[in-house]
């Protein structure tokens, strides 16, 4: 036993290469390595991570067969199928010669869910492997009952049962489940079915806490076979270096330092939501209209039609002032963790929904596809610490939604409660769940 625990074991680290994803990937990474594990990080071509950033670790990149048609398509679902088929035979000629380099180490994988062709992989080589899902549980579930109801030709539901409730769901809406607008309903089955599975890894990694899905989490416990490891939010348990593949304005820190103490409403719908003219039009208007300082991360092509912020609308930069700050994309988590940052108005994405909440920073939620929708409707209605817009943007609703936020009275009691989150998530991470959880996913790593 004593051999076995001195003995030098790589793990090999395969993520989804998108950023949501990336993320939580190289955090756990980072956090095993201060364990004393060696790290390989084995990455598609396609939005390859930087090396630099993360020199403690051996990035091995392998083909990913996808051509420019289909990563210029931007279809999500018709991508990972693909990643799936063409990075089966690579990814295993990469572990075998990883093997045959240091036959004295042993090796576990720990893979994204996404990328199941690793556990394939892992399978055929008898290399132990471990999940990590970096969606909520909640959303796992809501996905579950999606495939349910394709089985049985229950898609698409009409209209008029949209904002219905889904049986055993509450409260999630029809219109809230996590179904994909990027390819047909048999294709986003078919990935879904494949990245819900477990065959034969040894456990599950979930990038949540206890306390935010006590009932999701005892509903999958019964589910699943093998042992589940709530560790998050993982980027407050390795928070090194960044994982962006985007580069990131630290300008904006500085003109964070000179705002008023939770004044400044923080915008940012993610690494991949795009939005219209009009949209932005009317994101401009209510943000101006509001009164309120604001962030706003506007990525370059996340406008329809334009290369960044050519479309803003006419008498904007100057009916603003000083009181905005427009950047291509900003160091999200130093800006949630800033004194002067009082609200968040968020795609809500997994990743970005834990660093809020995390942050006790409340949220203004809208949500653009798939997984956010039910992040939105469990941070409005659950948590109750955000306000969902949930009609066609309007520049009135959006005032409306930010001063309430940040200034009303209504809004005392949603800033309460996410300060009161915030306490319980640090909790969970200072011997609490979350801390328990990534000591016994240690022991067992170490054990195989």
């Amino acid at each position: 036993m004593e051999n076995k625990t001195q003995s030098c074991k790589r793990l090999v680290l395969v993520p989804c290469p998108y950023q949501g994803h990336i993320n939580p990937m190289l955090q756990l990474g980072t956090f095993l390595h201060s364990k004393g594990f060696s790290i390989t990080i084995v990455h598609t071509h396609f939005n390859s991570p930087n090396p630099s950033n993360h020199p403690e670790f051996t990035f091995l990149p392998i083909p990913d067969g996808l051509t420019e048609h289909e990563i210029l398509s931007g279809n999500l679902v018709a991508i990972l199928l693909a990643l799936n088929a063409n990075c089966k035979a690579s990814f295993q000629q990469c572990l075998t010669q990883l093997m045959e380099q240091e036959p004295q180490n042993s090796i576990s994988i720990i893979y994204d869910d996404i990328m199941y062709f690793s556990e394939a992989v892992a399978n055929y080589l008898n290399i132990p492997s471990i999940v990590l899902r970096t969606v909520s549980i909640t959303n796992f579930i809501a996905r579950s009952t999606v495939l349910q109801l394709l089985s049985k030709g229950s898609f698409p539901f009409p209209e008029s049962m949209s904002r219905d409730p889904v049986p055993d769901l509450d409260p999630l809406r029809f219109k809230d489940l996590p179904i994909s607008n990027f390819d047909t309903y048999e294709n986003y089955s078919k990935l879904v079915v494949n990245l819900h599975k477990v065959r034969t890894s040894s456990a599950v990694i979930w990038n949540t806490v206890d306390c935010l899905e006590q009932s999701s989490l005892a509903q999958i416990q019964q589910q699943c076979q093998v042992p589940i490891f709530t560790i998050g939010p993982l980027h407050k348990i390795a928070t090194a270096a960044s994982t962006s593949l985007l580069e990131e304005d630290m300008g904006c820190i500085a003109w964070l330092d000179k705002q008023s103490h939770n004044s400044v409403i923080y915008v940012s719908l993610g690494s991949v939501a795009s939005i219209s003219e009009k949209e932005l039009a009317e994101m401009a208007w209510g943000l101006a209209k509001s009164k309120q300082p604001f962030l706003w991360v506007i990525r370059p092509g996340s406008i329809c039609g334009s290369d960044w912020i050519e479309l803003l609308p006419q008498g904007f930069i100057e009916a603003i002032g000083e009181r905005g700050c427009i950047v291509k994309w900003a160091p999200q988590r130093q800006v949630l963790a800033h004194d002067a940052v009082g609200g968040f108005w968020s795609h809500c994405g997994w990743n970005s929904t834990l660093e809020s909440l995390s942050e006790g920073v409340p949220m203004i939620c809208w949500p653009c596809f798939s997984d956010q929708k039910v992040h939105a409707r469990y941070v409005s209605q659950v948590c109750k610490i955000g306000i969902q817009l949930e009609n066609e943007l309007e520049r009135g609703e959006i005032e409306r939604a930010v001063r309430k936020l940040m200034v009303d009275d209504d809004g005392k009691e949603i800033r309460a409660r996410a300060k009161e989150l915030k306490e319980k998530i640090e909790v969970s991470m200072k011997g609490g769940s979350s801390y328990h959880c990534l000591n016994e996913l240690e022991k067992l790593i170490r054990s195989f």
